[in-house]
């Protein structure tokens, strides 16, 4: 009996993905995506070639490079249920293709629909304890194991003093082929040719685009580097950007990874005596919890979600921002951040939150522009990651819908978390003069200007008291207004 040929999107390259290891493939590598959006040089590569990779894999595997979508689909095909609304509707307007329930997440839609119809606030922490109780993980009968659901007072630890590195060893080195030769030709010739445009640096290849380099990362990372990541899994270092963190977000949303066998394999080392408790449940906080909780928000909250804007940010991104021009930042941990993004397509997740999301947040930039930003300048973004991150996390735009306060902070928290301020031609202490750190300035710039809209939160109080003893306000206030959109 032959069986239907499955339809992968590029974010679907998994054998979970399949229902049979033989079964015949369609991929489709779509030139009009990259013409409609400015994305990532490397993210652009990413995906081209893993689509490219996965096709050299297999048996009946056809890749149909073409401008849209519509014009590879010849035969009856099924496809999992995509990732963005616009793709599902495209799907659902296609004859002769049969989409089937979305793979590729641990908790199922209708488990995560039982759980949050009828609440008031959607939480991280609850969904994160009923999905640990549902699928049975890091449970030691009806208790979470160690007797505690959260470890996170451990996991808040600055950078270790007198260092630059962590000491732990990097992650295996990817080594580039013919595809990818074939990969980055083609991208230049679509630059040079066809006019099609980038953001961020061209550079070797950072990230998996095969299982066989995904499972090589993960059983690197639970092997030697998961045991460090807890403690310092919020702390940056500018010449560590990688940290202790798993680097597996990328292939986990290329679909080379299913995440119920890297939270599987994260538990195997806690079990084993590999890797602490505490690392392990913040490792896989981050995976069975908030990336599932991401995916489900997106679904579950109405479409116009994308477009919430409780505290009315209405500034367009600078141009300094929006083309990564890091160069153009004197902020020592702003213009290394930026850098990275530039560099790599890729920080880890304090940056993105407290370096990048909270400039914007404190600078009023629009939340939709920002969401877009982060979705195109990331080698794991999508438009799924961003919503709920961005959106609802990372600019406040949702009104607390899905966080219990805006994650504002100003350099002391940068100051805290990092070695950034140290060389810095900026002061964490000072909010005016010609050395007040923007982050800091901009703190109390962003209080005052919501004060108002702020005052019920109880989260908040205590800010707010802090804004009111200030006696420099109003100079601080007309400072930032005149900094305006420069880069700091």
């Amino acid at each position: 009996m032959r069986v239907e040929r499955r339809w992968l999107f590029a974010d679907q390259l998994g054998p979970h993905f399949l229902d049979a290891p033989d079964q015949p493939v369609l991929l489709v590598e779509s030139k009009g995506v990259f013409r409609r959006r400015v994305f990532h040089r490397q993210k652009a590569h990413l995906v081209l070639s893993a689509l490219r990779h996965r096709e050299a894999e297999g048996d009946d595997v056809r890749l149909v490079r073409a401008e849209t979508y519509a014009e590879a689909l010849t035969e009856p095909v099924s496809v999992c249920h995509p990732t963005s609304r616009a793709a599902r509707a495209f799907v659902q307007r296609l004859d002769g293709v049969e989409m089937l329930p979305p793979r590729g997440f641990v908790t199922a839609p209708p488990d995560f629909v039982a759980w949050a119809d009828g609440k008031k606030q959607l939480r991280l922490e609850d969904f994160y304890r009923f999905a640990r109780r549902q699928h049975e993980v890091l449970m030691d009968g009806d208790e979470p194991a160690g007797g505690q659901w959260n470890y996170d007072a451990d996991n808040r630890e600055p950078p270790p003093r007198g260092t630059s590195t962590l000491d732990v060893p990097p992650p295996p080195e990817i080594r580039e082929d013919a595809i990818d030769d074939e990969v980055r030709a083609d991208l230049d010739r679509w630059q040079h040719d066809e006019g099609i445009e980038f953001v961020g640096n061209d550079g070797p290849r950072l990230f998996p685009v095969t299982r066989t380099e995904a499972l090589a990362r993960l059983r690197h990372f639970v092997e030697h580097r998961l045991a460090a990541f807890g403690p310092y899994e919020d702390a940056m270092l500018a010449n560590d950007p990688l940290m202790a963190h798993s680097l597996l977000s990328a292939a986990i949303n290329l679909g080379l990874l299913d995440p119920r066998e890297v939270v599987e394999r994260a538990e195997r080392a806690y079990r084993s005596g590999a890797a602490p408790l505490a690392g392990v449940e913040g490792f896989t906080r981050q995976i069975l919890g908030w990336r599932d909780f991401v995916w489900h928000l997106y679904w579950y909250f109405e479409p116009r979600y994308r477009t919430a804007n409780a505290l009315d940010a209405r500034r367009e991104l600078p141009k300094w921002f929006a083309s990564l021009d890091a160069d153009a930042v004197e902020a020592r941990c702003l213009s290394d951040v930026l850098a990275g993004v530039r560099d790599r397509g890729w920080v880890h997740h304090i940056p993105r939150l407290m370096v990048l999301g909270n400039y914007a947040m404190q600078r009023g930039w629009r939340p939709g522009a920002v969401s877009d930003w982060f979705h195109r300048c990331f080698v794991d973004g999508y438009e799924w990651v961003m919503t709920a991150n961005v959106i609802g996390m990372s600019q406040f735009a949702d009104g607390g819908r899905m966080s219990t306060k805006p994650y504002a902070a100003g350099g002391a928290y940068i100051n805290r978390m990092s070695d950034y301020c140290g060389g810095c031609r900026y002061d964490p202490k000072h909010r005016t003069g010609d050395d007040a750190c923007p982050y800091t300035a901009g703190y109390w710039s962003f209080l005052a200007r919501h004060e108002e809209a702020l005052e019920g939160n109880h989260r908040m109080r205590q800010p707010l008291r802090g804004l009111r003893r200030l006696d420099d306000l109003d100079a601080l206030v007309e400072q930032e207004r005149a900094r305006g959109s420069r880069a700091p």
